[in-house]
This record gives C-alpha cells, sequence and structure tokens, in this order.
C-alpha cells in the first residue's frame, strides 16, 4: 500500500449526523458526506460542498441538494455520474474510480463504482467511495479497499446487503488505524451492542479498533 499523504496543517474534525452523513470541518470550511433522509438539518449549516456517494433516499434527498445549491451560489457537489444526471446542474460534477478533485479545500480521491449486491434481482447502483485527505474514507453502500493506506474507515456497520462476517473480512482487509460505525440508522440498542461486540471482544478478531460516535458527536481526524 502507499502512503497516505500528510494531513493538513490546520485541525481537522470529523461529526457524525444521523445514520450514513458525517461532516469534516476545518477552520469555517464543512465538508457535508451522504446527507440523507435520515438526517437532520443541522448537518447542513454552513456547508462549504457536499459529496454523495450514490443515489438512495438514505443518501441522497434530490430536493434538498437543489435547495441548497439555490441557497447558497457557492455550493459545490461532487458525486457519481448516475446522481449527477438527476440533479442536472452546473455545479454538481460527476466523478468516477480513480479521480482526485479539490472540494471545500480538502483533497478528495474517488475509489469504486458499484454499490454493493442487495439481491440479484434488484438493479445495482453506481456508488463511489471518498477518501478525504488520505485520512477518512467513506464507502457509501459498498465494500472497497482503496489501493492506499486508510488511517480513519467510517465502516458501514449494518445494512440491507450486508453480513456481520463480511464485515470483519472488511476490515481485516483495510487494516484501518480506526473504524467509526455509519450506516447504522436502522438499529436499535441491541444491535448496536451485538455489533460492537462482534467487532470487539467478542468477536473472531480484526485489527482494527471499533467505535461509534452518537449522532452530533465530534472526534479529530
Amino acid at each position: 500500500m502507499q502512503t497516505p499523504p500528510h494531513p493538513l496543517e490546520v485541525p481537522v474534525q470529523l461529526t457524525k449526523h444521523g445514520h450514513a452523513c458525517v461532516v469534516l470541518s476545518a477552520d469555517d470550511r464543512r465538508l457535508v458526506v451522504d446527507p440523507g433522509a435520515f438526517t437532520a438539518d443541522d448537518a447542513w449549516a454552513g456547508a462549504s460542498a457536499l459529496l454523495v456517494t450514490h443515489e438512495h433516499a438514505d443518501h441522497l434527498v434530490p430536493a434538498k441538494v437543489r435547495a441548497a445549491l439555490d441557497a447558497d451560489p457557492a455550493l459545490e457537489v461532487w458525486t457519481n455520474t448516475s446522481v449527477a444526471e438527476q440533479l442536472d446542474h452546473a455545479r454538481v460534477h460527476a466523478v468516477g474510480h480513480g479521480d482526485t478533485v479539490t472540494a471545500a479545500g480538502f483533497e478528495v480521491s474517488v475509489h469504486g463504482e458499484w454499490h454493493a449486491v442487495i439481491h440479484p434481482d434488484l438493479p445495482r447502483v453506481r456508488n463511489v467511495g471518498f477518501l478525504v485527505e488520505g485520512q477518512v474514507f467513506h464507502p457509501g453502500d459498498a465494500l472497497t479497499v482503496p489501493e492506499v493506506a486508510v488511517p480513519t474507515l467510517l465502516l458501514p456497520a449494518h445494512a440491507p446487503w450486508s453480513r456481520t462476517g463480511e464485515l470483519i473480512d472488511y476490515l481485516r482487509e483495510v487494516r484501518a488505524e480506526r473504524a467509526l460505525a455509519v450506516h447504522d440508522g436502522l438499529l436499535n440498542d441491541t444491535g448496536l451492542g451485538l455489533l460492537a461486540g462482534l467487532f470487539g471482544e467478542r468477536g473472531p478478531g480484526q485489527p482494527t479498533p471499533y467505535e461509534r460516535l452518537s449522532p452530533g458527536e465530534s472526534v479529530d481526524v
């Protein structure tokens, strides 16, 4: 694996919002990732740029994105080709695997192409993962393994397309320095505790410390 680039000189803070959404902030810049239907409006406050991994409603509400673009002429969006076509706006940029862009002053590299398979009879949609500043990787709804080191992995802890065993193997393959749970909005406290145990001391073992942030909780990255 290649080593990641040096982190930004200013502190970067990651804040978890509802379900799959996180916000990365540094100085007055706020990079919002996947603010879907389970995300409260406070995630949008002061947004400098927006990243969208794919089109499912728990990651994207098109009307909210269009309203945000109309309200702020400086706001820009980066997403996959399918979502970009649906939004059809001059400040929505289509990206794909291997691309690197600058969003809200953060360097963002793009990894992956497709959503994980839910069922063979259901069509797959496009999905891209975003590695921000070589530090934080949000895979969207896929178990994409970037070809570079990942200090912080945002792990989709629960989904209709996943099994816990696959997620443990994913943690083993990525070998991030730490994993933070996302995509867990459909679980109650019992389910969250069960997963924490399986990803941790009650599971078969994997190399990455795992934790879950509560909505609104922040960590430095």
